[in-house]
């Protein structure tokens, strides 16, 4: 086979070794964000105050994840790859410590935006990386392995996040992600090599930002699944926002229970990732983009349907898994239609697109509150229509009949 990227001479054991150590990194993100969604009615506890103000902690760090990737996107692509990491990743540090110690719910807002910020390296340079490494339906594989990885990082942090609260207080679980970026760091500096390397990064390097933008935002492709993706966003995280209060105090679950909900729903994400390659050489990503918008109107639909009529909770439960294993299906197809054509800027084009999908997913934590959590209407709701605008976003922006096939 004739090497056309430099992740072709790569043997599939050192495939293998890359993505897992890339999807360690980019899921420093959402354990960021959702490790500590279960302890949301303690912390509403201890702080005194309403749940808009503990939801106001998420939005924080879900912007400061948002306005982080805008930063660290440009840079790397112009100083390379390992540095922005190690240094935002060292932030991210600091920040987990601060919000451990933070005494009010002010101070842990300032921390969590900080947080976001630090942990956004890892999101958008390991995106990155493995633009600079692959390229065709190889990419497909790999985005789809990374996200296998990364895509249940949100749904697993709550999991775990669970069992730590029988062992530390909330206050653990930031140091805990303390000590996670801390592995983080020690990763990069023993097994990730620079990807971003040779003549090709040297004249591509002295582009200027505003170049790049220009080159990302007239391709219509790009800004297209850009919004499918913000709107998927969306709809996990009014899932994600609204489900701890929802569940733990309206269908009294315990910190526990709420955890094996997401566990089992982690099996549809998995199922959903795992499946979207193998489609991929059946279809083009953006006919599975078309199709899983359908899926996800649908649940949110019966959701709200469930909730209005009075349903058990399997009315709930069962369209959530319904929209978690659309999610897994989709997010690969967004990343690998808005990175595609943009190896040059790849840092960029993952910066841009990661601050798009969390800069509107933060603003459902606040709308999440706003909505109140009293019946599960308002989250299903979110999400059917956070889908449906996805849907006119690839039939009007994107244009799947106009999307050119990938090559091998």
């Amino acid at each position: 086979m004739s090497i056309v990227h430099p992740g072709d001479a790569l043997s599939c054991g050192e495939r293998f070794l890359c993505i897992l150590l890339l999807g360690i990194l980019v899921a420093l993100g959402p354990f960021t964000i959702d490790l500590y969604l279960p302890a949301f009615p303690a912390l509403r506890r201890d702080f005194r105050v309403d749940e808009a103000l503990i939801q106001l902690t998420l939005t924080g760090t879900i912007l400061g994840y948002a306005v982080g990737q805008l930063l660290v996107g440009p840079w790397s692509d112009r100083v390379g790859r390992r540095l922005p990491l190690v240094l935002t990743t060292v932030v991210h540090i600091a920040a987990s410590v601060g919000a451990g110690l933070a005494p009010d719910v002010v101070w842990l807002c300032v921390f969590r935006v900080l947080q976001g910020m630090g942990a956004a390296g890892g999101g958008v340079v390991a995106m990155a990386m493995v633009r600079d490494l692959f390229g065709g339906r190889r990419l497909v594989s790999m985005l789809s392995r990374l996200a296998l990885i990364t895509n249940l990082a949100p749904i697993a942090a709550p999991v775990l996040g669970s069992q730590l609260l029988l062992v530390f207080d909330w206050r653990g679980m930031f140091f805990f992600l303390a000590a996670y970026g801390a592995a983080a760091i020690i990763l990069i500096g023993f097994f990730l090599d620079e990807t971003l390397v040779g003549r090709h990064s040297a004249t591509h390097r002295r582009r200027t930002t505003r170049e790049r933008y220009r080159t990302i935002f007239t391709d219509r492709i790009f800004v297209g699944v850009a919004i499918v993706g913000a709107m998927r966003f969306s709809g996990l995280f009014a899932y994600l926002a609204g489900s701890p209060f929802l569940f733990q105090e309206v269908y009294g679950f315990s910190a526990q229970e709420y955890g094996l909900l997401f566990a089992v729903n982690s099996v549809g994400l998995f199922a959903g990732v795992q499946l979207s390659a193998g489609l991929s050489r059946l279809v083009g990503p953006q006919w599975v983009l078309a199709a899983t918008t359908v899926m996800q109107v649908l649940a949110g639909t019966m959701i709200v349907v469930a909730a209005v009529a009075g349903l058990s909770l399997w009315g709930v439960v069962v369209p959530l898994f319904l929209f978690v294993f659309a999610c897994g299906l989709g997010f690969p197809m967004v990343h690998v239609l808005a990175l595609v054509n943009h190896g040059h800027e790849a840092g960029t084009a993952a910066s841009l697109l990661g601050a798009i999908n969390f800069g509107f997913a933060g603003l459902v934590s606040p709308a999440m509150g706003l909505l109140g959590t009293a019946t599960a209407a308002p989250m299903g709701a979110v999400i059917a229509v956070t889908a449906a605008i996805g849907g006119l976003a690839v039939w009007l922006v994107v244009k799947p009949r106009s999307v050119p096939p990938l090559t091998n």
